[in-house]
């Protein structure tokens, strides 16, 4: 196994050194002569191929002929004379008789720093498209394999679309576990970035796990009826359909087929082991659910850290800095007197008779005024020390809340009234609102716009009861921007189809009933 994976030690040595970019654009310029089926080069057509792949620098023939000598050296490219061509003088037949190519080495070596920067620049994915092809593919070689007279070059042809299938399923998981988990740990500077993120992966993974275990179980299946029809049969079939070119080291035919075998068994690991061991997919479905689990506890302490009222410490911070941005000596008294300056008056622990009906929120401009004892100012005291008072009567405060949840039930009725639609409308269609109702109207659509689309581009959301359901499909680009008006001001925003319907069929009573709660 160790001599299996040693790497000879200069093999990449063109990727470091000050002429190393002179070292990858050669290699790079033979690479893409390759694709296009030309593989050996002379020196001009080097430095012409070097224009192509985007080498500018001034470059001289001793200078390149000096790179195409230490990349011989490294045992990265060849040379042989060509005898075919026209030389005026013997220096230049010297120096241009020359025809460089890639050694298997340096093919080897341009195809590594490939894959390593593809690498860096992707970004793996969990792609239902993928499994659903692996279905498939394993289906047609079902059907291959159960039909006599079928081509063996199709079954070479669909089993290496299966092979293909699957090591795209094996590096993307791969890449995307990686990345999923370098992002629960990840510490990032903006809140609102980082809370965007975790939660658009959280909406990704639930939509990756909805139909997973269906699709693994078909994949299963799928696999045990291709073994049944006899998978050695399928790979003997697969060599005769491939037919491999003659080598001078052996019959390429039983690498090949040993190849094949281990992608098979590969493919069993995944769906369907032999040994009884949970398959890999299942571990995937663990592992995405485990990652929605941390994910959401990491959204929740972040939105608890956002909640946090503001403390005293950071207070006298913020007093501070108005301090030392204050002008004049004038505008210091001003804000010495504003911050301290306010009288002997004691009444900042008073709270309403009622607190629950005032929130949290509320600012002191706002909120109902609290009676406050006379004898506060001169005494420091609410009220004189005597025998226990009766018991205060809460008739006035029960029917006071009784009112106003009265009140508030009428508005909700009234902006589901509103709001409900029989039929998809448009975002323009409605105009001007209560900014009540508007509220309620903005809260729908985030809930929608916070979901990915589907195939269709319909986002599709419900209410944390789920009780409401609304449908957001995308603007048509050729409509005007929608302008929604308030007694606060307007909104301008894409012209979506809107339709706001109970969710499941529910009556609008229980709907409205659910809102109010």
């Amino acid at each position: 196994m160790e001599q299996a994976w040693r790497v000879p030690g200069d093999m990449f040595r063109f990727t470091t050194g000050e002429r190393a970019p002179l070292y990858g654009a050669i290699l790079r310029a033979f690479g893409e002569a390759n694709e296009r089926l030309v593989t050996a080069l002379s020196l001009d057509e080097v430095r012409e191929r070097l224009r192509g792949v985007g080498w500018f620098d001034a470059l001289t023939d001793d200078d390149l002929v000096a790179a195409l000598k230490q990349l011989r050296e490294w045992r990265l490219l060849d040379a042989v004379q060509n005898h075919a061509g026209n030389y005026r003088t013997a220096e230049e037949y010297e120096r241009r008789n020359l025809q460089y190519s890639l050694t298997r080495r340096g093919e080897a070596a341009f195809a590594g720093v490939q894959h390593a920067l593809s690498v860096l620049a992707s970004s793996g994915a969990l792609q239902t498209a993928v499994l659903d092809a692996i279905a498939d593919r394993l289906h047609a070689l079902a059907e291959l394999l159960a039909e006599p007279g079928s081509s063996d070059r199709r079954i070479f042809t669909t089993l290496q679309e299966l092979e293909g299938h699957l090591d795209a399923l094996r590096g993307n998981t791969k890449q995307f576990n990686g990345e999923l988990q370098r992002l629960l740990h990840a510490d990032a500077a903006d809140l609102a970035v980082f809370h965007e993120v975790k939660a658009a992966t959280v909406a990704y993974l639930q939509e990756f796990l909805s139909h997973l275990d269906q699709r693994a179980h078909a994949i299963a299946g799928a696999v045990a009826r291709v073994e049944e029809l006899g998978v050695d049969g399928l790979r003997a079939r697969a060599l005769a359909g491939a037919e491999l070119p003659p080598m001078a080291g052996g019959d390429p035919g039983p690498d090949w087929l040993r190849t094949r075998k281990a992608r098979w068994e590969g493919l069993r690991a995944w769906f369907l082991p032999e040994d009884g061991s949970p398959a890999r997919v299942e571990q995937l479905h663990h592992v995405a659910r485990r990652a929605i689990v941390t994910l959401l506890q990491v959204l929740d302490r972040i939105t608890q850290t956002r909640q946090k009222s503001s403390s005293a410490a950071e207070d006298f911070r913020e007093l501070a800095r108005w301090f030392a941005a204050a002008p004049t000596q004038e505008d210091l008294h001003r804000l010495w007197a504003t911050a301290f300056g306010l009288g002997s008056a004691r009444h900042a622990h008073l709270v309403h008779p009622d607190p629950e009906t005032v929130p949290v929120s509320e600012s002191w401009r706002d909120a109902p005024p609290v009676e406050v004892s006379a004898l506060l100012r001169t005494s420091g005291r609410t009220e004189r020390f005597t025998r226990t008072g009766r018991v205060r009567d809460v008739g006035a405060v029960k029917a006071a809340r009784a009112e106003r949840a009265r009140e508030e039930r009428a508005q909700l009725e009234a902006a589901w009234d509103l709001l409900r639609t029989s039929a998809p409308v448009r975002l323009s269609d409605f105009g001007r609102l209560d900014h009540e109702v508007f509220e309620r109207l903005l809260d729908l659509l985030g809930r929608a716009l916070a979901v990915r689309p589907d195939a269709a581009g319909l986002r599709r959301a419900v209410t944390g009861d789920g009780r409401v359901e609304v449908l957001l499909r995308p603007a048509d680009v050729t409509q005007a921007q929608a302008e929604l008006r308030t007694p606060r001001g307007r909104m301008t925003a894409p012209d979506f189809s809107v339709e706001i319907r109970p969710a499941g069929g529910a009556a609008p009573s229980v709907i409205e009933e659910a809102a109010a709660g």
